[in-house]
């Protein structure tokens, strides 16, 4: 079979994962997600994607498209990749594009995306997760019969039966090409590869004897650090004759054993992190793997703020506020006081903000934000609601100048207190107690007399306490106009008796 033939024969179309990318039908299918290869096959990943053909009045035409692998935050065309170069080939026609790789190497082994830009501004689009490729090695497995045995060619991916194989005995190869191969048991070493790709063979063996599995190895790709949403593959090799069955297993939890020999996260979670192993099992044995820890990291989850203080918050006592964010790595935090007339700054750091002896000052709105390395989320505002009894209440008047007889005249009290006071007026008696002398806010005479002359004071209460005002002098002057009229009156009356009496004495006389 030419290498031709065989590229088309290993092409393996997985479940159809549609993933839609922006909105207003723009959008990136891939006919895979995953994708399982042995070393020196080939493989075509297909895709399929769609735009609108007109926006904001303008025909929208595709300049450019092209898969990618993703490395190190590289994006750049596979095409121009140096460790691609002869090996990649594109057919891409009616809004599909497929990706062919031949004379596959375990280096192969990645995610692979799609990208496509338009001629509108910002209009480049990539497909979401995209397609992994794990290329795997290949190994000769051993059936001992009597005096023959009976090798085959495997590896830890689903191969087709078209596949072409080369066997090689001690180097020189044999005309068999299919995955089996039936040899007298006697001291030779053999090896097997893809047709055409001989350079990636297979291990020799030479022992024909079975045996358990031998040490296991296991391999995660991609490898390095796993973030929340990568799609990650573990994989489970042993040599085992006859040939292993293989099941991995999570530590934590009730055992829930997955038959295979690779353990698939299309879109790893935090809940997956913990200790993975890998069990070997044939007819002889059965062998474990060492543990592999899955640390998933990811940004800051929504974050909370509680109190330690579940009844009302009294000034002067002890408050301490917390914030928690579920985040890996752990979060570091921020807090804020909302400010009405600024952007609100720094407040302190740290999870707890401590209030040793709380004041009215504190009230507020307070939320604390958590970040690490991959993100930053702010919390939802906590009201920070300090109870406290009245401050000393003020009193003050509407009148700056004297206070005339018969003007209008408002004394208004005022006090900080939480909750609002509330407030009674107070005239001082020499002779007796203060008794009350009005309620509310604001004691108004809406036309004075001389009469409500006296110190007035204001009392604020609430539930939980109450204090009174310094004393208020009201002095009411009588009008000025009034007093010089009465003045005038005498007067006039002074003068008309001195004009009277003489003349009344003079009318006396003549009678």
């Amino acid at each position: 079979m030419s290498l031709t033939a065989a590229m088309r024969a290993y092409v393996v179309f997985l479940l159809l994962i549609q993933v839609v990318q922006g909105q207003y039908n723009w959008g990136v299918t891939y006919t895979s997600s995953d994708i399982c290869a042995p070393e020196g096959s080939a493989v075509v990943l297909s895709c399929s994607y769609k735009h609108p053909s007109m926006t904001n009045g303008q025909q929208l035409t595709v300049q450019e498209s092209f898969w990618y692998k993703v490395k190190y935050g590289a994006s750049g065309d596979l095409m121009t990749d140096s460790e691609y170069r002869g090996r990649v080939t594109y057919r891409c026609q009616e809004k599909t594009c497929n990706l062919t790789i031949t004379d596959l190497r375990q280096s192969d082994s990645a995610q692979y995306k799609f990208r496509f830009t338009t001629n509108q501004p910002g209009g480049t689009y990539t497909g979401y997760p995209g397609v992994t490729l794990t290329v795997t090695d290949l190994k000769v497995q051993v059936e001992a019969v009597s005096t023959q045995a009976k090798l085959e060619c495997t590896s830890s991916c689903h191969v087709t039966d078209n596949l072409s194989y080369v066997w090689l005995k001690n180097g020189q190869k044999l005309s068999e090409k299919s995955s089996s191969l039936t040899v007298p048991a006697n001291i030779s070493r053999y090896s097997c590869a893809v047709g055409g790709h001989e350079v990636h063979r297979s291990p020799e063996v030479c022992e024909f004897t079975s045996y358990a599995p031998k040490p296991l190895n296991v391999s995660v790709n991609p490898s390095g650090e796993v973030l929340e949403g990568d799609a990650v593959t573990l994989t489970c090799s042993s040599d085992a004759n006859p040939a292993a069955n293989y099941s991995w297993y999570k530590k934590t939890g009730k055992p829930d054993p997955k038959p295979g020999p690779q353990l698939v996260f299309s879109s790893i979670q935090p809940s997956d992190s913990g200790e993975y192993f890998c069990r070997a099992e044939n007819s002889l044995g059965e062998t474990p793997s060492e543990d592999i820890c899955m640390d998933v990291k990811y940004a800051p989850k929504d974050p909370s703020v509680s109190s330690d203080s579940s009844a009302e918050i009294m000034e002067e006592s002890s408050v301490t506020l917390t914030c928690s964010s579920d985040a890996n790595p752990v979060a570091n935090f921020t807090w804020y006081k909302k400010n009405k007339d600024s952007d609100s700054q720094p407040f302190s750091k740290g999870a707890q903000l401590v209030f040793s002896s709380i004041q009215s000052s504190d009230s507020g709105e307070f939320y604390c934000e958590a970040e690490n390395q991959l993100g930053k989320r702010r919390s939802e505002p906590f009201i920070l609601d300090v109870k406290y009894a009245p401050k000393v209440p003020l009193v003050s008047s509407d009148s700056s100048a004297e206070i005339v007889e018969e003007s209008s005249v408002t004394l208004t009290c005022s006090s900080d207190a939480n909750p609002v006071a509330n407030f009674t007026w107070y005239k001082k008696n020499k002779d007796s107690d203060s008794q009350p002398f009005s309620k509310g806010a604001q004691l108004v005479f809406s036309s004075i007399q001389s009469s409500d002359s006296g110190e007035f004071y204001c009392e604020a209460e609430n539930q939980l306490g109450k204090r009174r005002s310094e004393p208020f002098i009201l002095d009411v002057k009588v009008m000025k106009s009034r007093h010089s009229l009465t003045t005038m009156n005498i007067f006039r009356l002074i003068l008309v008796l001195l004009v009277l009496i003489p003349l009344c004495f003079l009318i006396l006389t003549v009678w």
